[in-house]
């Protein structure tokens, strides 16, 4: 009778980690930049796989390489695996003591002045052996990152009924939790008659221009205006958080930005900030490779955040602590 056992490849962590930096970066001299390894090495972890396996993990293409269909195969399994021995291993660190771990964050922009720096205040004060990393980018890009394994922890938002929402089918197999919300507020020239409102009429800026985001990132906005009876008049349109400001504070045109968004930079004259309609906001979230929250580094990075996000806007440290009715500066959107 054959041993089951007889057929068991024996993976090695760090190769698979060598097919998916391949996998990621396109070459072998990528994937050793990226792993820290000199190229040589990865040619011989590559080189023991394949002879362990029986087939080809790489082939030449010209002077470059590419994944055959079995290097392939390994890369889409590298991340979960790879994720639930690092499980393993933070939880036998925790067992022996040890605190000592790095944690890959990767946060939409409105969050790097607001939330980022407090986190990092955090961990340096309750876990300080966590060593963090942090990188920009949009939901979709953060989301992609945690399934492609260059992240521990994508830190995103959403709007209700947005139909690009990042958190649907591009979020399948991984661990989405709302963490929070952030209210939406509208950016008006301090002399626009709506300025003065306790609350919006989104109808009364119908008449108006609009300073909107990028086509992706205008959904919500559309929505929102279409709910008020008429389509946004978008006459600019700018993803950078200065440009918005200058001009709103000049009065050529208005605007629709999240309360941390306009938290994120200082005061500039000439800007109006009121609330909008109660329920008008965006969910922010966490995303995770299912079972990353097991790594007691990631874990306690996922408390944190959570704590920080769901602390209400008029507390210290809280995710905005200015009065939203009074006049404030416009920021990014994202």
């Amino acid at each position: 009778m054959t041993d089951a056992w007889d057929d068991d490849p024996g993976f090695d962590a760090r190769e698979l980690r060598v097919v998916k930096a391949i996998a990621d970066e396109g070459s072998i001299t990528g994937a050793a930049l990226a792993l820290g390894y000199s190229q040589p090495a990865v040619s011989q972890q590559l080189k023991r796989l394949e002879q362990r396996l029986g087939v080809a993990i790489v082939e030449r293409v010209g002077r470059s390489v590419r994944l055959t269909d079995a290097g392939r195969i390994l890369a889409r399994h590298a991340p979960a695996v790879t994720t639930a021995l690092d499980a393993a291993a933070g939880e036998l660190a925790e067992l022996r003591g040890l605190r000592a771990a790095r944690v890959r964050l990767v946060g939409f922009p409105s969050a790097s002045p607001t939330i980022v720096p407090r986190l990092l205040a955090v961990l340096a004060e309750q876990h300080p052996g966590i060593s963090l990393t942090y990188v920009e980018a949009e939901p979709p890009e953060a989301v992609e990152a945690v399934r492609e394994d260059r992240t521990d922890i994508a830190l995103t938002f959403s709007y209700p009924g947005d139909r690009d929402d990042p958190h649907g089918s591009s979020a399948r197999g991984l661990a989405v939790h709302t963490v929070g919300a952030d209210e939406l507020l509208a950016v008006l020239p301090a002399g626009h008659p709506a300025a003065t409102a306790d609350v919006v009429d989104v109808a009364s800026l119908a008449e108006d221009d609009w300073i909107a985001g990028c086509p992706r990132c205008r959904g919500h906005l559309l929505e929102l205006c279409g709910r008020a009876g008429f389509a946004p008049r978008i006459a600019f349109e700018t993803d950078n958080f200065v440009a918005v400001e200058g001009l709103v504070a000049q009065g050529i045109g208005v605007a629709t930005l999240p309360r941390m968004a306009v938290e994120s930079f200082p005061q500039l004259p000439g800007v109006a900030v009121v609330p909008l309609p109660a329920g008008e906001l965006r969910r922010i979230h966490t995303v995770t490779a299912r079972g990353a929250d097991r790594v007691p580094a990631v874990r306690a990075t996922l408390d944190a955040l959570a704590r920080l996000i769901a602390r209400p806007a008029d507390e210290p440290g809280g995710a905005a602590s200015r009065n939203p009715g009074t006049p404030g500066a416009a920021a990014s959107a994202r």
